[in-house]
C-alpha cells in the first residue's frame, strides 16, 4: 500500500533503515496517523536525508541518550543539544528537520497531520489550533508519552498480536494529549457524559463481537451511530465499564471459557478461534485477564466434584 504520511519506509530510509516497524490508524475522519520505531546500533556517520514535506509533526520520544545532537532546519545549522533518553521532541515537516548521524540511536515517532489537530478541535468544539509549542532540540519531560509510547512498542513487537482498536484508542489518546499539551487546545463545549442507547450498546458490542480478531476500526462503529469517535468511546466506557480494546479482550476469553469445554480442542485451537493470534498470545492474555492459565483454568473445570461423605 503506498504511503503518503511519513512513517515507516519513508522515514526510515533517511535515517539509513532498512526496517521501520510502523502501526497506523485512521481514527480521525480526515487524517492518518502512524507510530514507527527507528533504531540503529551502528550507523554510518552522515546527515540525515530529507524527510518528505508535509504539513505534520513528528513527535518523537527517545530511549537512548544522544549527545551533541547537531539539528538542522530548511538546510541550515540551527542548534546543537544532548538528547536525552525518555524526552519527547517535536518536528515540524514543515522545516524540512535533518540532525547529523553519529551515534547509535533508538526512538519511537508519531507521525501527526495537521488535520488531525483539526479535526480534534472540531470535535471539541474549540477554534483551530495554531502551530505546536516547538523548539528544535528542546526536549519535553511528558509522562503521558512515556506511557503510551511503551504500550505501543510493545505492540509493534507483535504486530500480529496487536488488534485495531487498541491502536485507535491509543493514537486517539496521543492526539488529544498533544492538541492540549502543545496546542492550547481547550474544550468549549461540555463532553457528552451519558453513555450510549441501550439498542446502541448493544449494536457496538454485536460489531465487535462479530470479529474476535479485532480488524474493524473504532472510526467505523462510531459512523455508524454518527458521532465522533471521541464521543463514542467515551460512551461505551460509559455503558460497559470498558474501553472497546479492553472490552473485546474480555469477549475473547469469554469465549475461550466456553469452548474449553468441549475436551478434544487443543489450546491452540481454541486461540485462533477465539481471535487471538497464537496460543502464547491467548496464554498470556488470560492469565492476566482470570488470574490463572488457560491450562490450569480448564483443568480446574473438568476435575470431578468431590462427594461429600
Amino acid at each position: 500500500m503506498a504511503q503518503a504520511g511519513v512513517y515507516g519506509r519513508r522515514l526510515g530510509e533517511p535515517l539509513q533503515l532498512k526496517d521501520a516497524p510502523s502501526l497506523i490508524t485512521r481514527t480521525l475522519r480526515s487524517a492518518e496517523l502512524a507510530v514507527t520505531e527507528t533504531r540503529n546500533d551502528d550507523p554510518v556517520r552522515d546527515m540525515s536525508g530529507s524527510l518528505p514535506a508535509d504539513d505534520a509533526y513528528l513527535v518523537s520520544l527517545k530511549f537512548r541518550d544522544y549527545d551533541d545532537c547537531e539539528c538542522w532546519e530548511q538546510g541550515r545549522y540551527v542548534t546543537k543539544s544532548n538528547i536525552r533518553r525518555g524526552a519527547t521532541y517535536l518536528y515540524d515537516l514543515k522545516r524540512d528537520p535533518r540532525y547529523v548521524i553519529d551515534k547509535p540511536f533508538h526512538s519511537l515517532f508519531f507521525h501527526l497531520p495537521r488535520s488531525a489537530l483539526d479535526d480534534m478541535a472540531r470535535q471539541s468544539g474549540a477554534p483551530r489550533i495554531g502551530e505546536l509549542a516547538y523548539q528544535p532540540g528542546v526536549g519535553h519531560d511528558d509522562g503521558v508519552i512515556r506511557h503510551l509510547g511503551a504500550s505501543l512498542l510493545e505492540a509493534l513487537k507483535r504486530p500480529e498480536e496487536t488488534n485495531q482498536l487498541f491502536v485507535d484508542h491509543m493514537m486517539l489518546a496521543f492526539t488529544a494529549h498533544v492538541a492540549q499539551t502543545y496546542g492550547g487546545l481547550r474544550r468549549i463545549t461540555a463532553p457528552a457524559r451519558g453513555g450510549l442507547a441501550a439498542w446502541q450498546a448493544k449494536q457496538a458490542c454485536d460489531r465487535l463481537a462479530s470479529d474476535l480478531g479485532g480488524k474493524i476500526r473504532l472510526q467505523q462503529i462510531a459512523a455508524e451511530f454518527d458521532l465522533s469517535v471521541s464521543h463514542f468511546s467515551r460512551a461505551f466506557r460509559v455503558s460497559t465499564g470498558l474501553p472497546p480494546h479492553q472490552w473485546l479482550l474480555r469477549q475473547r476469553v469469554d469465549t475461550a471459557k466456553q469452548l474449553m469445554t468441549v475436551r478434544d480442542l487443543s489450546l491452540a485451537e481454541i486461540a485462533i478461534s477465539a481471535g487471538f493470534a497464537n496460543q502464547s498470545h491467548f496464554t498470556r492474555v488470560f492469565s492476566s485477564v482470570v488470574g490463572i492459565s488457560p491450562a490450569a483454568w480448564r483443568r480446574e473445570m473438568h476435575r470431578p466434584a468431590r462427594s461429600e461423605s
